[in-house]
C-alpha cells in the first residue's frame, strides 16, 4: 500500500492580516507544528497553507484533487468565512476533519490585558479564536449534507493529538481496505447460513476487489516445488513455532509444501487477504488439511485468513491488521461462569504475532467437523486490553460490530486450537446477549488493545453504523 496522503489547510480572514500585525505569522506558525504532526505520523501531508479567501479556496480544492489525498484535516486558525471553507469540502471525495485546536489551554489573560493597546489584545485574541467558527461551519456542512467530525482540545495536548492519529490510523485502514484484494479459496461450509455473504456489497461498501481462487491452481503450485524449497519451510516452522516432537516429519513437510504454494499463490494474484474452506479427496484433501501453519504464517504477516470460507471474517481480521492489531480468528467456544469469563478460540489460522508466548504446532488425529487430520495451532492471545470485531451483515445493510475487553490469565483447553479467556465490563452473560443479538456470524476477529474508538473512526470514513458492546 501507497503512504497515506493526508491533506491540510488552515483557515482565516484575509482582512485581519493588514489590521493585526504577526497574527498571520503565528497562525501560520500553528499549522506548520500540525503539519509535522501528521507528517511524523507515518503520512505525506499536502498542505494548501492559508485558505483565506474563496480564490484560494478553489486553488486548494485543485491541489487536493490533483494529489489524491485520502483525508483532510481543515485547521481553524482563527475566524473564518463558511463562504471560504465550502468550495473546498464541496469538491472533495471524502470526509473533513475539523480540527479546532488552540494555541494553548487558555488565553494568558494577564499578559493580553497587560499589552495596553486594544488592537494588539484583539490580534491576540484572534489567536485563539478557533472556536467561533465551528458552529458555522458545522451549519454549513449540515445543511450541504457534507460529511465530517471534529477534534477539540489545544495543540499541546495529548488527547488531542491522539484524536488525529486515530484519524490517520483510521484513514490507513481505509485506504488499505479499498485497496485491498481478497482471495476466495473453495467454498462455503456447507450449512452455515450465517457465514454466507454478498461479495457484491462487500466490494461496494469497502472498495476490496474479490478475487476467485481454483484449489487445482494451488495443486499445481505444490507440484511443482522443490525439496529444497519445502526444507527451508520446515526450518521457518521451527523458527517461528514450538514444533511439538509428535509431530510427523512427513506431516511437517506435506504441511511446508502447502504453505509455500499457498505463499506462491499469495504473491501471484497480489492477495492482501483470504477467506478458504474445501473438503475434497485424494490430492485435494490432502492440500485442505494441510493449510493451517501456513494460513497462520500469512496471517501474522499481515495477510490475514479466514476459514470456513468466512469474507466477512476475513474482511473484518483485514481492518485489525490495517490498525496494527493483529486479528486473530475467533468463535465462542465455552463459557466459565465461575470467573465470568467467555472463552473464545479457533481451530485453523491464529494470529501467532499477538500470542501469548509462543505458538505450538501439534498433531491432531481429527479436525472436529471437518475431513481428515494433521497439524494444527495451540496458542492463546495476549494477556492485556483486546478488542472484538465483526463485520455484520444485516437486512438493513453492513455495520461494524465491536467489544473491548481483556484476555486473562486461567486455564484454557489444550486440544490443539487457539483458546482464550476473555472477560467484559458488562459480565459474561449480559455480554453473550448482547453480542449475539446484534447480528454478527458466530466468528470476529480479536485484536490486542483498546481501540474501539479508531474502529469508530473506520466506520465512519466507510459511511457505516457501528454498534458496541459495552
Amino acid at each position: 500500500m501507497e503512504r497515506l496522503k493526508a491533506g491540510l489547510f488552515a483557515t482565516g480572514l484575509d482582512t485581519y492580516w493588514g489590521q493585526f500585525n504577526g497574527l498571520l505569522d503565528n497562525l501560520n506558525g500553528y499549522r506548520r507544528r500540525i503539519c509535522e504532526g501528521i507528517s511524523a505520523m507515518d503520512a505525506d501531508v499536502v498542505d494548501a497553507g492559508m485558505v483565506d479567501s474563496p480564490e484560494k479556496a478553489m486553488a486548494a480544492a485543485s491541489v487536493f484533487a490533483g494529489a489524491g489525498v485520502d483525508i483532510v484535516f481543515l485547521y481553524v486558525a482563527t475566524y473564518c468565512l463558511s463562504s471560504t471553507i465550502l468550495p473546498i469540502a464541496q469538491r472533495l471525495s471524502c470526509p473533513v476533519v475539523v480540527l479546532n485546536l488552540q494555541p494553548t489551554a487558555a488565553i494568558d489573560y494577564d499578559r493580553l490585558n497587560s499589552l495596553g493597546d486594544r488592537g494588539a489584545m484583539t490580534g491576540m485574541w484572534l489567536e485563539h479564536c478557533q472556536a467561533c467558527s465551528i458552529p458555522e461551519i458545522a451549519n454549513v456542512f449540515n445543511r450541504a449534507g457534507l460529511r465530517y467530525e471534529i477534534v477539540t482540545g489545544y495543540l499541546g495536548e495529548a488527547v488531542a493529538w491522539e484524536e488525529i492519529h486515530g484519524w490517520v490510523a483510521a484513514a490507513k485502514a481505509y485506504k488499505g481496505m479499498r485497496e485491498n484484494r481478497l482471495g476466495i479459496l473453495g467454498h462455503y461450509y456447507c450449512g452455515m447460513l450465517d457465514v454466507y455473504t454478498d461479495i457484491t456489497r462487500q466490494s461496494a461498501v469497502f472498495g476490496t476487489h474479490m478475487e476467485m481462487l481454483e484449489m487445482c491452481e494451488l495443486k499445481k503450485i505444490r507440484d511443482g516445488l522443490s525439496g529444497d524449497e519445502i526444507e527451508g519451510k520446515v526450518r521457518e516452522f521451527h523458527e517461528k513455532f514450538i514444533v511439538s516432537p509428535e509431530c510427523d516429519a512427513s506431516e511437517l513437510r506435506r504441511a511446508a509444501a502447502t504453505s509455500l504454494a499457498l505463499d506462491k499463490m499469495v504473491a501471484a494474484h497480489n492477495l492482501g487477504s483470504l477467506a478458504y474452506y474445501y473438503e475434497g479427496e485424494g490430492d485435494l484433501q490432502d492440500i485442505s488439511t494441510s493449510v493451517i501453519a501456513g494460513n497462520t504464517l500469512l496471517t501474522g504477516a499481515g495477510v490475514p485468513v479466514a476459514g470456513e470460507c468466512e469474507v466477512k471474517n476475513a474482511q473484518a481480521m483485514k481492518i485489525m491488521s490495517l490498525l496494527g492489531a493483529g486479528g486473530s480468528f475467533s468463535e465462542f467456544y465455552a463459557m466459565d461462569f465461575n470467573d465470568d469469563v467467555v472463552m473464545l478460540g479457533h481451530d485453523g489460522p491464529a494470529h501467532f504475532q499477538i500470542a501469548e508466548g509462543r505458538v505450538s504446532l501439534v498433531p491432531l488425529p481429527v479436525y472436529h467437523g471437518k475431513p481428515g487430520k494433521g497439524l494444527s495451532i495451540q496458542m492463546s492471545v495476549k494477556h492485556g486490553p483486546v478488542t472484538l470485531l465483526s463485520v455484520c451483515e444485516t437486512s438493513e445493510g453492513v455495520k461494524l460490530l465491536a467489544a473491548e475487553g481483556e484476555s486473562v490469565e486461567g486455564p484454557v483447553l489444550q486440544i490443539g486450537n487457539t483458546n482464550s479467556r476473555y472477560r467484559f465490563p458488562c459480565g459474561a452473560k449480559a455480554f453473550i446477549d448482547r453480542w449475539s443479538k446484534a447480528g454478527p456470524s458466530h466468528h470476529c476477529a480479536i485484536g490486542v488493545g483498546h481501540i474501539a474508538a479508531t474502529l469508530s473512526k473506520v466506520a465512519f470514513l466507510f459511511n457505516i453504523p457501528i454498534e458496541i458492546i459495552g
